[in-house]
């Protein structure tokens, strides 16, 4: 995980403004996904986490620059956060995830593949988590790499798992591939966006093998229909 600073904000806004402009073939998504994966609707999942029950011991900065804002909150069965997203290309290099394309580019993530490889970016929607910190630790919230992530946007639902591990005091990001299905610029220099993003991670849930995004899918469906009923 990288920690974006604003001092690039103009060249930044500037690209953003030109993504904004193109047509939605032009926007970078290889493969398109529906606007939402499983049975269960972004809005009924988001009524479930209209308030937080803060279980953090302190909030959460979305930037190196930004103040700390965004509380860890608890539901029956999960935690969740409401954030920005920034791009993850961390893993294994590809033609989009690389150093030249990525000036914070690291070949390798916090978890890996049942092969021992480390996780593919462009091509697995994976969420990254704050390291351990006297803020929060996430194992002690049943959060486990693999962990199933239902990442909503913009009317959109995309299952991922957890896939990396990032600064102790910084929140909001996520793979490549989970911003391109949401429609967010996958870009891992000047994509991302700035907020809008809810991460709702079911607790003691695990996906065998990490990189199946079809077991997900299943998965996390099934825990949000419980989620559902449950809070």
């Amino acid at each position: 995980m990288r920690t974006r600073t604003l001092t690039l904000s103009a060249a930044v806004g500037a690209a953003l403004l030109a993504v904004a402009t193109l047509p939605a073939s032009a926007s970078g998504t290889a493969n398109p996904r529906s606007a939402r994966e499983g049975s269960v609707s972004a809005a009924a999942l988001l009524a479930k986490v209209t308030s937080c029950s803060q279980i953090s011991s302190g909030k959460y900065r979305t930037d190196e620059e930004t103040s700390a804002t965004v509380p860890v909150c608890g539901k029956n069965g999960a935690v969740f956060w409401k954030a920005d997203m920034d791009i993850d290309c961390d893993g294994q290099v590809t033609a989009k995830c690389n150093g030249s394309t990525d000036p914070w580019f690291q070949d390798d993530t916090a978890f890996h593949q049942s092969n021992g490889q480390a996780l593919r970016a462009d091509s697995l929607p994976y969420v990254v988590v704050p390291s351990t910190s006297g803020i929060w630790k996430y194992t002690s919230s049943g959060i486990k790499g693999g962990g199933v992530v239902a990442v909503i946007y913009n009317g959109k639902v995309e299952y991922a798992v957890v896939g990396d591990t990032g600064p102790t005091q910084i929140i909001g990001e996520a793979s490549y591939a989970t911003a391109s299905a949401l429609g967010i610029d996958p870009d891992p220099e000047t994509g991302g966006t700035d907020s809008g993003v809810t991460y709702i991670l079911f607790k003691n849930s695990q996906v065998s093998p990490i990189e199946s995004h079809s077991a997900a899918v299943s998965l996390g469906d099934s825990l949000a229909r419980q989620s559902v009923q449950n809070n």
